[in-house]
């Protein structure tokens, strides 16, 4: 009897934990953006996509987006930034981030690359395909420790240091 409390024990011990997953109905990691994600000068909407998630780690007190082109310039370029939505969302519609969009009141959209707040979309120059990491941060605090005076890659940096869980979809651009 006590080497099967043992063995039960050591079997969930070894079982593997959910890992955080972030999904969407409307981009995928290596597809190329639909139109309407992409930005106005290049005949897009620039509508946030739709986003949700599951499996949300113990110890979650909010989450935080955001997406990022490591192929812009020597930098890369910030196109979302989000901290402190509830640890109780499962995701966003689509639009949620665009301008007249509805985010979870305690939500804070910080200044993107461009300096404004919210969603920006995919705008790369002509000839190279950019990848957009968006990413899904599970943090163990209520609200982060941001601000707007902070530089989104800043904010990137420390929601990194923060997070107990993350999770990524990488979809494509590139501009003909």
């Amino acid at each position: 009897m006590k080497a099967l409390a043992v063995a039960a024990i050591l079997s969930l011990a070894t079982t593997p934990s959910m890992a955080l997953t972030l999904t969407s109905s409307d981009v995928s990691t290596g597809e190329t953006f639909p139109t309407q994600f992409i930005c106005p000068k290049y005949q897009g909407s620039g509508v946030s996509p739709a986003l949700s998630w599951n499996d949300v780690p113990d110890g979650t007190k909010s989450l935080a987006i955001t997406m990022f082109d490591p192929d812009a310039g020597t930098n890369g370029f910030w196109h979302w930034v989000l901290v402190d939505l509830p640890a109780t969302e499962t995701g966003l519609v689509q639009g949620a981030a665009s301008p007249g969009g509805t985010l979870p009141p305690s939500a804070v959209s910080l200044p993107n690359g461009s300096g404004t707040d919210g969603y920006i979309g995919p705008c790369p120059p002509a000839g190279k395909v950019h990848h957009y990491e968006i990413t899904l941060y599970a943090l163990p605090i209520a609200q982060a420790a941001v601000s707007g005076a902070m530089t989104p890659a800043e904010i990137g940096s420390y929601l990194e240091k923060t997070a107990i869980g993350t999770a990524q979809i990488t979809p494509v651009y590139e501009q003909q």
